[in-house]
């Protein structure tokens, strides 16, 4: 039976462990797979040979590379490439900066465009010259990754025609020496030159369009998942630089009038300021809350006899707006102030705050205005009235010119998103000015620490102030009476305990005496979009965090 088995066994089939012979195809095809690796090793040692010998002839092979570890014979300094301009032919200077893009033109000659933050310079690799420049360097330099980080040394020229391609367009380097600092990958998920035109409207989102030049049209999305990438942009480098233009102007306004810098918690044991918008977080064996303002501790400070406070700081909003100026959490720009006899007081110097700041960007950042209107022409329009001062008007005569305007709205309901920009509209048409406040606002609509207006009941002593028709800041004057303190908590909605213990040391520094103070809380964040007219918040936000985005 075991014979029989065997016998009708396929030809070519032993059995595991047994000895069998291999097919004749079995045969020819490991042949041909030991003559191909013979063959691949025999081109790679051809091509290590032909390399070492290329090596060896390579009259440049100091020239170019890894960085050397000892920079002495590196050439000069690097230079900052923005001071260029003024530098004089032939002059020989070294840089530090990222390979905008390289090419190869020819054996004998490449070409690159450095970049260092908004500035790009054609830089120039010709075998020959002086310093003996071999067609290795030139293959070398011309194959180098887009974003690597290289130090060249090399002589300032003036190119027989103007760079349209670069900033630094009427000069170019002919390099002598370049070296590798640190090596880019070669596939990026996208190009900086791609990100250097701005990003498609809110409503085209959709991945892996191309325009009609066919290149490719990077989203917002996309720029924000690799924001490292999309941070390198000129624009982008230009609108970080603003947007610290405005925290340098805010702090040396605020200290040029006596103010004081103070930093406020921001986890807090209760959500003193009410609402659904708190987030919560573990603290030890117990709750905490991330701060929504620090609203309730400047008033603490003022209580303090400290007269005036300001304060740059986080903000937290566990709000589910996924609109274009709302984010969960932001960079505000606080302050609050004692004043003698009117809450204009404060209202005035609030003003006077902002057209500082305004014009400071405009004259200060011209630069940098001007390298973002490249990308958002919009940028360098922003407005303010002709004498220099703060448009203001009460809310009833913002919406008197709404009503006039055909446009629906009640003098005792807050102002509804498209109302604010469509009065914001009719302002600039009338007015000339982008930049204007809204004062006596609803009661209804502002919170329990809110002042009552004394003449109207129904208002209050309170403000907004608006940028391009949208708000960028609110503000009031403070209650200070610890008896009407306690009313207005108690007849908020929902009802507030001024005997709570998330509300006993507030509430506690009006009980010991407080002086009548006003103030007001800005978003750094909408202040630079507003002003220069970007379409989305999260462009004026390093790393945005808002109800889709944690990272990165």
């Amino acid at each position: 039976m075991a014979s029989q088995e065997i016998s009708e066994r396929p030809k070519g089939e032993g059995l595991e462990g047994e000895g069998s012979v291999p097919s004749k195809n079995a045969l020819k095809k490991a042949q041909k797979e030991k003559e191909k690796a013979e063959k691949a090793a025999k081109r790679k040692e051809q091509e290590q040979q032909e390399r070492a010998k290329a090596e060896a002839n390579d009259t440049a092979k100091e020239l170019y590379g890894d960085l050397p570890n000892d920079l002495s014979s590196a050439g000069p300094s690097p230079s900052e490439m923005e001071r260029l301009s003024s530098a004089e032919p032939d002059t020989l200077i070294t840089l530090r900066a990222r390979v905008h893009n390289a090419r190869v033109q020819s054996a004998k000659l490449a070409f690159l465009a450095l970049r260092q933050r908004t500035e790009t310079i054609q830089a120039v690799v010709a075998e020959g010259g002086g310093q003996g420049i071999s067609r290795q360097m030139v293959k070398w330099a011309g194959g180098i990754n887009a974003e690597s980080i290289v130090r060249v040394t090399g002589v300032i020229k003036h190119p027989k025609d103007p760079v349209h391609s670069t900033t630094l367009s009427n000069l170019e380097i002919h390099i002598e020496r370049i070296y590798m600092v640190s090596e880019a990958a070669q596939q990026l998920p996208m190009q900086v030159k791609d990100a250097m035109r701005a990003p498609p409207e809110a409503g085209n989102q959709e991945e892996g369009q191309v325009d009609a030049e066919g290149a490719p049209i990077v989203t917002l999305n996309t720029r924000l998942n690799n924001r490292i990438l999309d941070l390198r942009t000129p624009s982008n480098q230009a609108i970080f630089a603003i947007n610290s233009g405005v925290c340098e102007l805010f702090g040396r306004y605020m200290r040029k009038h006596g103010s004081i810098q103070i930093q406020t918690p921001k986890m807090l044991g209760t959500a003193t300021e009410g609402g659904s918008g708190v987030f919560t977080v573990g603290y030890f064996d117990t709750k905490a809350y991330l701060a929504q303002s620090p609203q309730l501790h400047k008033q603490m400070c003022i209580a303090g006899d400290m007269k005036s406070v300001f304060e740059v700081g986080p903000v937290f909003r566990a709000e589910n707006s996924n609109t274009h100026r709302h984010m969960t959490e932001f960079t505000g720009l606080d302050f609050e102030m004692e004043f003698e006899s009117h809450y204009h007081e404060v209202l005035e110097f609030a003003e006077d705050l902002i057209v500082y700041m305004i014009k400071g960007l405009q004259k200060e950042y011209s630069k940098e205005i001007a390298i973002v209107q490249r990308e958002y022409p919009t940028a360098g329009d922003f407005k303010l009235p002709e004498d220099g001062k703060a448009l203001r008007m009460t809310f009833a005569q913002g919406v008197k010119v709404l009503n006039d305007a055909g446009i629906e709205q009640s003098e005792f309901e807050d102002l509804s998103t498209t109302n604010e920009k469509q009065l914001g509209k009719l302002i600039r048409e009338k007015h000339g000015s982008d930049f204007y406040v809204l004062d006596k606002f609803p009661l209804a609509a502002r919170p329990f620490y809110t002042m009552p207006c004394p003449e109207n009941p129904k208002l209050s002593n309170s403000y907004d102030f608006f940028m391009r028709g949208e708000e960028i800041m609110s503000g009031a004057q403070r209650v200070h009476s610890v008896q009407l303190l306690a009313e207005r908590m108690r007849s908020n909605d929902p009802p507030l305990n001024p005997n709570a213990e998330g509300f006993r040391d507030y509430v506690n520094a009006f009980r010991y005496g407080c002086p009548p103070h006003a103030g007001g809380g800005m978003g750094l964040n909408r202040i630079t979009q507003f002003f220069l007219g970007l379409s989305n918040i999260r462009m004026a936000t390093p790393f945005p965090r808002d109800p889709q985005r944690l990272r990165p």
